[in-house]
């Protein structure tokens, strides 16, 4: 492909064009891609109809902009509602729903992310491009059909899950939602049928665009923002593509010119690191969520269900005889949900591992979204904050190494609970949470939790359906636009 610039014959940033070339030249042959891919575009269609079901407040920021603009020609039919949206809002929207409740899937590494976030601007951009059919100037482009959903997605896991390996944005500031837009940008680029030229401009524009602040994940800042900042990712990307569309050039130099370049701005100084070429492993090795627990304390909570059992076996009950619990966890999560103090609201307390693993031990099931909910029983209960306030988190070195190498990706914890006499109970250590690629029962446990949120607002006989027609040897050659359609209303 071309390295220059046409205008200026300056060369683009080799990272900008390894990016690009994958996205445009890479042939995905991988059977356990392509198997994930299904199950992940499920899944997070699920996450969608979940968010539109319990969160009033994700509701409130669905649909048009202007009233009366919720019914455009060849627009996206936004999953399980009866709008009809510009790709870009669109985006938004479905970036928004995939990710508010924090229950899609999850990729560790430097950086902790979540690659079907971009599916917001994948399926928004597909449905249009499925409904407008040869009206939309995308010739050279691929066709609308799920199998180019896919390829879309299985690329835009790659990107953003081989970045986040190594470069860690959070100890700059920034939240890993750059790199959705910098995914998204580049596969919406390549399903539009923009040059490489073109692609080129739009990741750069993606590069020098505004960045997220990480504030809005940390508390004392930690709010409902968290849950739509994929879904602003998400818009972001297409608009960028559709300028670059228009001709509007790039930024050949845009991470590396002294002084104003990424790098020196936002990074200080650092080069990106990208520890392994761009293939399927991402896709491969994604981690679903099929409990609803932040990513580094899904086995916490897993360990405290055990302990929970263990306690009702002796006759105990946790907040009578419980005097002290240790939590063993990686770096990441005495960084992301180790909090003490107030819990504000439902995005703080899902991102408050002592909050999941007091909620666990007082019910004796599993948390689910509805706990971490204003108007939950849980979210004012003052026997879960004496019993957060006995929760001390350590980081074990050892579970960072693991977290970090590639072979092994544990995401462990360990929980030691020590009683009011005294005695210790036997620490229990979950290393590979319900989700994990090395989990045997992942993918049937992601497949009943996509019929359970999809029965949320459907059928049975339409959950059916979707899951059947998802089974078919026909459905990759299926249009986007009628698999679009059996999620409307």
């Amino acid at each position: 492909m071309p390295l220059a610039d046409d205008n200026t014959k300056r060369l683009y940033d080799d990272i900008l064009v390894a990016i690009v070339s994958y996205v445009y030249e890479f042939e995905v042959r991988s059977d356990v891609a392509w198997r994930n891919a299904k199950v992940a575009l499920l899944d997070a269609l699920g996450c969608a109809i979940e968010s539109l079901e319990i969160s009033e407040e994700c509701g409130l920021m669905l649909g048009p902009v202007w009233p009366g603009s919720g019914d455009v020609p060849n627009g996206f039919k936004l999953p399980g509602t009866r709008f009809q949206l510009d790709p870009i809002k669109g985006a938004f929207d479905m970036g928004a729903m995939i990710r508010y409740l924090d229950h899609n899937d999850a990729f560790p590494g430097s950086e902790w992310g979540h690659p079907s976030d971009n599916l917001g601007a994948i399926l928004a951009v597909a449905d249009c491009m499925s409904r407008a059919s040869s009206s939309v100037p995308n010739a050279t482009g691929p066709r609308a059909t799920i199998q180019t959903v896919l390829i879309a997605m299985i690329k835009a896991y790659e990107i953003q899950g081989c970045f986040q390996i190594k470069n860690a944005f959070n100890k700059v500031g920034l939240d890993h939602t750059i790199l959705v837009k910098i995914a998204s940008t580049t596969v919406v680029s390549w399903m539009l049928g923009l040059t490489t030229q073109q692609a080129l401009s739009a990741l750069s524009h993606a590069w020098m665009d505004g960045h997220p602040l990480r504030v809005y994940r940390q508390s004392p800042n930690a709010g409902p923002r968290k849950g739509w900042a994929a879904g602003d990712a998400c818009m972001r990307a297409v608009h960028l593509a559709l300028l670059a569309r228009a001709e509007q050039p790039g930024a050949p130099t845009v991470l590396t010119q002294p002084k104003w370049g990424f790098y020196d701005v936002m990074f200080k100084g650092q080069s990106f690191q990208l520890p392994r070429p761009f293939g399927t492993w991402v896709m491969e090795n994604i981690i679903f969520k099929v409990n609803t627990a932040e990513g580094h304390g899904m086995t916490g909570v897993e360990a405290a269900l055990l302990i929970s059992q263990e306690l009702r076996e002796r006759n105990l009950s946790p907040e009578q005889d419980i005097a002290h619990i240790q939590v063993r966890t990686q770096a990441a999560g005495m960084t992301i949900i180790n909090k003490q103090g107030p819990l504000h609201n439902a995005a703080d307390r899902d991102h408050c591992m002592q909050y999941m693993i007091a909620v666990v031990l007082l019910k004796g099931t599993m948390i689910v979204t509805s706990d971490y909910q204003n108007d939950s029983e849980w979210a004012n209960s003052t026997t879960v904050e004496q019993l957060r306030t006995k929760i001390d988190m350590v980081e074990d070195p050892a579970f960072t190494n693991d977290y970090h190498d590639q072979d092994k990706r544990k995401v462990a914890n360990a929980l030691l609970v020590t009683l009011k006499d005294g005695t210790k109970l036997p620490e229990v250590v979950v290393d590979y949470p319900l989700g994990h690629p090395k989990r045997e029962d992942t993918v049937q446990a992601v497949k009943q939790k996509t019929c359970h949120n999809l029965g949320l607002r459907f059928s049975q006989g339409q959950v059916d359906d979707i899951i059947r027609t998802t089974e078919d040897r026909e459905f990759l050659d299926m249009p986007v636009s009628k698999f679009v359609d059996m999620f409307t209303q």
